[in-house]
């Protein structure tokens, strides 16, 4: 049964994604719904936002894999993937001030509370775990909104979040098949699988941007997921370099607020269509200018220098896992 339910909610999820995001770059290029590549010449225009394609895979994904195994966990991280998906789209739609994306996704939240799908404990290595009962409620309404905009603070260049996340989910995926969580590993599953479709297209030069609809809702599933499997420093630490870029962004520009509200950008475009650090000391820090700090690259090479990143901590977050006790 784990097996069909695995293979059925992977394959919905890639194809869903695969097949649904080519008619939604026609339909947004036919309706305008599109936004300036600012890295790319003559003024080029991408369709956004691309969430739609992302969360009509996952729910159909994570609906399948309910059917199967009427796991509560699992609900859980499809209610509160939807809810994150509506928060993103509002943004995408209108221009919201920086507070609107942290606040609303409390509620986004607020069905792994009220379905408990929960333990107080949190698991570390050496230390073994820690039972914070009261607190760990409150870490749950701060989690989904810190993992939500930090996974939409990496979307920064083509294919860059897509092939972020889909990195970072892979050490939570094997971390909750080695810890027998097979439901919540299997719920996991859509996450890798979608942000891997819709790559195709968001790569460079990308054809579609994934928007704060798909940005939020892939950061949210990825906090829930955590949450409900149990899984939150492995999944925190898969997370490192997104949360060292948001980091470094509130320290720089001191309060919480949306990057195209800052006045002075972190990057600037060359003649040649290579991106340098900005010099001017207004800008944003970013891992992206630190990235940069050896001198101007290609986008695509930016994009793959992340990776490797992620990769690295997709690798730390696996070795934290074992020695918090998983055995491989």
């Amino acid at each position: 049964m784990s097996f069909a339910s695995a293979v059925t909610a992977s394959a919905i999820a890639f194809l869903v994604t695969y097949l649904l995001t080519p008619l939604l770059i026609k339909y947004l290029n036919k309706h305008g719904m599109v936004v300036k590549d600012y890295n790319k010449p003559n003024d080029k225009q991408v369709p956004r936002p691309g969430g739609t394609s992302i969360i009509v895979a996952i729910v159909a994904a994570e609906l399948a894999l309910f059917a199967f195994t009427i796991s509560s966990g699992v609900l859980a991280i499809l209610i509160c993937t939807v809810i994150a998906f509506f928060i993103g789209y509002i943004d995408d739609r209108r221009v919201m001030p920086g507070y609107f994306k942290p606040l609303a996704l409390i509620v986004a939240a607020i069905p792994i509370v009220l379905l408990g799908t929960y333990d107080f404990y949190l698991d570390f290595p050496f230390f073994g775990s820690a039972k914070i009962p009261l607190l760990y409620i409150a870490l749950i309404l701060v989690t989904i909104p810190v993992m939500g905009n930090t996974v939409n603070s990496i979307d920064v260049l083509n294919g860059v979040v897509s092939g972020f996340i889909a990195i970072a989910s892979v050490p939570v995926i094997i971390t909750l098949f080695l810890q027998n969580k097979i439901d919540i590993a299997i719920a996991a599953l859509p996450l890798l699988l979608s942000a891997l479709a819709f790559y195709k297209y968001h790569k460079y030069p990308s054809r579609i941007f994934p928007g704060d609809s798909g940005t939020l809702a892939w950061g949210a599933m990825y906090g829930a997921i955590a949450i409900v499997g149990g899984v939150e420093v492995v999944a925190t630490i898969a997370l490192l370099p997104a949360i060292i870029n948001s980091f470094l962004f509130l320290a720089s520009v001191k309060r919480i607020t949306e990057h195209r509200e800052v006045k002075t950008r972190p990057t600037v475009l060359l003649d040649d269509y290579r991106i340098m650090a900005s010099m001017e000391k207004s800008a944003p820090v970013t891992l992206l200018r630190l990235v940069l700090a050896h001198g101007p690259m290609r986008e695509d090479e930016i994009a793959r220098s992340i990776f490797k990143l992620a990769a690295f901590s997709a690798g730390m977050a696996i070795l934290t896992a074992i020695l918090i006790g998983v055995k491989i």
